[in-house]
């Protein structure tokens, strides 16, 4: 780490990648070149087609931030460092701890600053070490999935809900049958 003139201080933190989901990234026509991949995204084109695939499983980042740099921005940075156009919404920084044989994981809000926990932590990194995962609260956040996505879920829903209302139906049915079959079954007297 090294100290600023205005008494921030930048440095460098290593985040591993735990995503079981695939990330989509713009598609091209040709595979950008080394020199395109350093350029970052060209500026003033649209990107109209995605193509997704899993990012593999463990790939660590290290990134040089200050110690200002919020945790949302961390998130944000990663996701621009592997040209990810998913919502930084669906992923959620998180901080691992082993402690007394136990491995401990916390998800840091969005305004926690990652480089200045580091430091309180101390090198070991068994202390501390960062992950970026899904952002798995439990609560769905409609707002982070694109139009295509949530028709997508959609046709879902509907192939489930019609699958279902299949399964009663034919419960019904056999129920019907088995009852009419009772019912000339028992002597009428």
């Amino acid at each position: 780490m090294s100290l600023n003139k205005d008494g921030s201080y930048t440095g460098f933190i290593k985040v591993q990648l735990k995503l079981a989901r695939p990330v989509s990234v713009p598609s091209s026509k040709k595979p950008p070149s080394l020199q395109d991949a350093r350029r970052g995204p060209a500026r003033g084109t649209a990107v109209k087609r995605h193509t997704s695939f899993y990012l593999p499983k463990d790939a660590v980042k290290h990134l040089h931030v200050l110690s200002h740099t919020r945790a949302r921005e961390v998130i944000e940075a990663l996701l621009r460092k592997f040209l990810v156009v998913d919502d930084p919404r669906k992923f959620a920084l998180f901080e691992r701890a082993e402690r007394h044989g136990q491995v401990y994981f916390r998800k840091l809000a969005d305004d926690e600053q990652p480089l200045q926990l580091r430091l309180l932590a101390g090198p070991n990194e068994k202390d501390l070490s960062f992950i970026l995962k899904e952002n798995d609260s439990g609560e769905v956040n409609w707002d982070a999935f694109s139009m295509p996505e949530l028709h997508n879920f959609l046709r879902i829903l509907q192939r489930e809900e019609e699958e279902h209302l299949r399964r009663i139906l034919q419960k019904y049915s056999r129920c019907r049958q088995k009852i009419q079959e009772a019912l000339h079954a028992c002597p009428v007297g």
